[in-house]
């Protein structure tokens, strides 16, 4: 089913958040949708300051605009692409 790497959490993994009905997210984390499948994951927010993390958001505001039907960040990259971009982060 995959392997884990530091820094990102699945939700459906994480105890903190499948214990939270509202589905609450960390105190400095932030949860995205990424793929076609909508999987949902909760990264720290200092990936934001990553360049390559960066080109992924360029991604999804030439894909969906600031107007998303959704209403949350979604990434327009499939699940792959997302683990191999945020596993160089080592932990940021």
């Amino acid at each position: 089913m995959g392997f884990p790497i530091p820094g990102i959490k699945r939700s459906s993994f994480s105890a903190k958040l499948t214990s939270s009905k509202s589905g609450e997210v960390p105190k400095g984390y932030l949860a995205i949708y990424v793929g076609e499948e909508m999987r949902r994951f909760v990264i720290p927010i200092s990936f934001l300051n990553q360049p390559s993390f960066q080109d992924l958001l360029c991604e999804a505001e030439e894909e969906f605009g600031y107007d998303h039907p959704m209403g949350t960040l979604t990434l327009p990259c499939t699940k792959d692409v997302f683990l191999k971009v945020t596993s160089s982060f080592n932990g940021c």
